[in-house]
């Protein structure tokens, strides 16, 4: 135990009588591993607590209040930017994985309230065979990413094709403030009313989302929900340029015709042939041929994809993946056509569809991505842009590159990009980093162990790892000058420097109503 950073003795036994022994952790291990996410690991937590419930968490915040500690929410953990590492000793960890209950499902009023450390994938498995869905449903890492991190943080990708953002479907929320008030936004604030729609006088909802923690404790989460689409379609295309990837990305995403569109380069598309298995290729497969509609479309399914292999990536560009979903067949069909078109347009070649399809199967797998091939550390850096600026971040990423060249060869480090598309008006640019690297708690806790036990564990890297930092900085500072925003801003993205003074009093001036000694995730989004 750290005895420099042992939590008042009389606190510690407040929250045990809250919470129990089994749910206030002080040793060395814990207050290093829930403090720590995917890229740093810095200063430890004094205490590491898991509320229940909404009742428990705001007696854990009013005890904190009372011996003035410092206190970070934490979700998942599946972040890189420094959201939830505490910056200051003697801080409070809350950790919301106990509140992972899925508390109501109202197919009448189309909504579903959930506490905010249910993961994502818990989610989409209490709505199976109901018919509805939530119009976004979840991140690639949503085995483990939660509905809290995703609204403080924002996240993107299941859905995000044409319904948006998690917090586009989010309608209500109950937040537990630093002294440990409840309260609660949108219709569900009515007395006797109930969390069926989002604005009800001010929109309070959105203050407290993508916020990364630094306003509140979300408690629980109501969103929207509507009719699966039972219908679906794959595609996939090859471009053999960037440019014409790029646009072609932009103009399906124009048009609402994807309920997914993704692409990678070369070096991220290979990366990924690298890390996957023919076993693993055949625990997909089976996610395929289960969620095929009928027996005869499992066979067929099965078939195409055993034949097609991983061969036929060898020769390919930059990939676009893409996933339609609408009510009918026809419809489906009438989408993909406009996309085949507009790929054609682009130069773009279709390709075998077996990337969608199985990701489609299989949409919450292991988050093993954390660590490259070879056991690499990963992590990436994103802006979000306007389609009329991507061309340009791409170019000016590509710059920034090619100024460390010599760098990225000298420390090994590999680079590349995930493009994606929000909505009709968004688009995301991901440069992505692997060096070899020692990894931390949070990958050992995180990835599959066999997975780890393949790939083994690189000596500790601290140059290479310097290097990575610095060009993600300059990627940052590029991003910010070209007018792009971010998910997840955490501590790393400067959100203050690039916000215009006066609005940034504003946020500042609910801070201080909401968090008055400023106790809440402090330097989140640069607020003290």
């Amino acid at each position: 135990m750290n005895t420099d950073t042992l939590p008042k003795q009389d606190m510690l036994t407040a929250m045990i009588s809250i919470l129990g022994k089994d749910n206030v952790l002080t040793d060395d291990y814990s207050t290093s591993l829930y403090a720590q996410d995917v890229f740093t690991k810095d200063i430890p937590a004094a205490v590491v607590v898991s509320p229940g419930d909404k009742h428990e968490l705001s007696h854990v915040l009013k005890i904190a209040t009372e011996f003035k500690m410092n206190v970070v929410p934490r979700g998942g953990g599946m972040s890189y930017t420094k959201g939830y590492v505490p910056v200051k000793s003697q801080s409070v960890m809350i950790d919301l994985g106990r509140m992972d209950r899925v508390l109501e499902i109202n197919t009448q009023d189309m909504y579903v309230t959930v506490e905010s450390g249910c993961t994502w994938k818990k989610l989409h498995e209490a709505l199976k065979g109901k018919g509805v869905r939530t119009p976004y449903w979840g991140t690639l890492s949503g085995s483990k990413a939660t509905v809290g991190g995703g609204l403080s943080q924002n996240s993107i990708f299941w859905g995000s094709g044409q319904f948006g953002t998690a917090v586009d479907s989010v309608i209500g929320l109950e937040v537990a403030l630093a002294d440990g008030t409840l309260v609660t936004t949108g219709s569900g604030a009515q007395i006797n009313g109930s969390p069926f729609f989002r604005h009800y006088g001010p929109d309070l909802t959105g203050i407290f989302t993508c916020d990364n923690g630094a306003l509140g404790f979300k408690a629980t989460a109501t969103f929207r929900l509507i009719p699966e689409l039972p219908a679906k379609g794959f595609l996939a295309f090859d471009f053999k340029q960037g440019d014409d990837c790029i646009a072609a990305m932009s103009e399906i995403s124009r048009q609402g015709l994807a309920m997914e569109c993704f692409g990678f380069d070369p070096f991220l598309q290979a990366l990924r042939l690298k890390r996957e298995s023919l076993a693993k290729d055949v625990k997909a497969l089976a996610g395929v041929m289960k969620s095929s509609g009928s027996f005869l479309g499992a066979l067929k399914d099965g078939a195409k994809l055993a034949m097609a292999g991983r061969g036929y990536m060898k020769d390919v560009g930059y990939s676009v993946q893409i996933i339609v979903e609408d009510r009918i067949d026809a419809a489906v069909e009438a989408r993909m056509n406009d996309i085949r078109a507009i790929a054609k347009q682009f130069n773009g070649n279709e390709i075998e569809n077996s990337i969608p399809k199985i990701t489609r199967s299989n949409p919450f797998g292991p988050v093993n991505n954390m660590l490259g091939p070879q056991g690499e550390r990963w992590v990436p850096v994103h802006g979000l842009f306007p389609h009329s600026k991507i061309k340009q971040a791409h170019d000016g990423v590509e710059a920034i590159f090619a100024q460390h060249a010599a760098d990225i060869e000298k420390f090994d480090i590999g680079v590349g990009y995930l493009f994606a598309v929000v909505a009709n008006n968004c688009f995301v640019l991901e440069p992505v980093f692997f060096w070899p690297d020692a990894y931390t708690e949070i990958h050992e806790k995180s990835v599959e162990p066999d997975y780890l036990a393949k790939v083994g564990k690189h000596e500790e890297n601290l140059p290479a790892r310097a290097k990575v930092h610095q060009i993600r900085t300059e990627l940052s500072t590029f991003f910010k000058d070209l007018g792009g925003v971010h998910l997840q801003i955490g501590k790393t993205y400067q959100f203050k420097e690039g916000i215009e003074p006066d609005t940034y009093k504003m946020i500042q001036g609910i801070k201080s109503i909401v968090d008055p000694d400023g106790r809440v995730n402090p330097e989140t989004l640069g607020l003290g």
